[in-house]
């Protein structure tokens, strides 16, 4: 089943462009490992292989993540793209100025004899982040900018930027609308938490702490 996978990778690197494929092909797989999903992708399927260029000291890791297919494709009709993972990466090479350079997909006969779809990605590349809870109001007021403004430009770059603003209009009743919807969310957190938290207390659901 590892020479199988470990073949998958130069499947996959068939959907990179080849300057990226000729930095891939310095590089030689040596391990793989099935990785627990978060809670947004529990369900699927996600894997990490481990690959070393010159030596050990310089590794790379790729994920490769399960791709279903879209839950619009029930409503409006199925997605112009053979395979769920390369309308992933499509969407995100749509959206991002600047995405990271192993992004790709392939399609997978399993054990179980399904196909299954999946795209590929670097498991760090190094994207940068903040600590929001020790950040200042008028810190969280920047970062929070920030966000939206690339949220807006993603947006622009994948719909039509002149409906959407016509849509929004020059009110600031969508903002108004997304304020509240953040109240009610953060309040819903928060009311979900606890009740976790006393159904832990009370032995109705098992839990341990400091894993």
């Amino acid at each position: 089943m590892e020479a199988a996978l470990y073949g998958l990778v130069g499947a996959y690197a068939d959907t990179l462009d080849p300057d990226r494929r000729v930095l891939l092909d310095q590089y030689r797989a040596i391990d793989i490992a099935r990785k627990v999903v978060g809670v947004g992708s529990v369900g699927t399927r996600s894997w990490m292989v481990l690959l070393v260029g010159r030596d050990t000291d310089d590794p790379l890791f790729l994920q490769a993540k399960e791709a279903g297919p879209s839950v619009l494709e029930k409503h409006l009709s199925p997605a112009r793209q053979a395979n769920s993972g390369a309308r992933v990466v499509e969407g995100q090479r749509l959206m991002q100025t600047v995405g990271d350079i192993f992004l790709g997909w392939l399609r997978v006969d399993g054990i179980d004899g399904r196909q299954r779809d999946f795209y590929v990605r670097q498991l760090r590349d190094w994207k940068g982040s903040v600590d929001v809870e020790s950040m200042l109001p008028r810190g969280l007021r920047v970062y929070a900018e920030l966000c939206g403004w690339t949220l807006a430009r993603a947006h622009a770059r994948t719909g039509d930027r002149i409906a959407l603003a016509g849509y929004l209009g020059s009110s600031r009743s969508f903002e108004h609308a997304l304020t509240r919807f953040a109240h009610s969310y953060a309040d819903q957190n928060e009311q979900d938490h606890r009740t976790l938290v006393e159904a832990i207390a009370d032995g109705r659901v098992v839990a341990e702490a400091g894993v």
